[in-house]
């Protein structure tokens, strides 16, 4: 059976689990969309690995995977989402080392924290997609009211780290927001953080 290339669409807050956000991945060449709900760490993780201008100063559990890999040599290839099972997704990380391929039971949630951060593929199968996938909206699937903002990643994870439109910000000067960011960082304070890269993005 084929495998399906997906990307990653967005993340918001799910309307249906209490806590818990709905990780939206979508198909490569169509137009189906596969939503699963993750938990609130993982979407976190995820979030901060898109965003490249956010680096916490100590590292997360998936970047610890990543540097322990990068450090004995082991390469993720691929994510590969295989089975469907009463709504819950099973996936495989697809690892190398040295030319010998070993195939991971993983959850989702941190089989993509993980792709993010290797730059890895992410597939399913077509039966997956037929059972699971949906024709939605990209604006209706995360929750966002301008339709020209669903292909601004950045965005959608703004929705996830609390930013909002009206930052207290706007007064500073770039160096002081600069100094806001590296202190925000430190503390781990990553919604604070969001909200001053998101001013100082619009001032660029």
């Amino acid at each position: 059976m084929s495998l399906i290339k997906l990307t990653i669409k967005g993340i918001s807050y799910s309307q249906t689990q209490t806590g818990a956000y709905a990780l939206v991945l979508s198909e490569e060449d169509g137009g189906r969309t596969l939503p699963i709900i993750i938990g609130a760490f993982e979407a976190q993780s995820i979030a901060i690995a898109l965003e490249k201008e956010i680096r916490p100063p100590r590292p997360l559990t998936h970047d610890l995977f990543k540097t322990f890999s990068d450090r004995f040599s082991i390469a993720i290839k691929e994510v590969i989402i295989h089975k469907l099972v009463d709504g819950v997704f099973f996936s495989s990380l697809v690892c190398e080392k040295e030319g010998v391929e070993e195939i991971i039971d993983t959850r989702t949630s941190d089989a993509i924290a993980i792709a993010v951060r290797f730059e890895a593929p992410i597939f399913t199968y077509e039966n997956i997609l037929e059972k699971a996938g949906v024709f939605l909206k990209t604006e209706d699937t995360l929750g966002l009211n301008d339709p020209s903002e669903t292909n601004e990643m950045s965005l959608d994870t703004k929705n996830l780290l609390g930013v909002d439109k009206d930052s207290s910000y706007s007064k500073l000067s770039i160096s002081d927001l600069n100094e806001e960011l590296d202190k925000a960082v430190s503390d781990e304070n990553y919604e604070l953080a969001a909200k001053i890269r998101d001013e100082m993005s619009k001032r660029s």
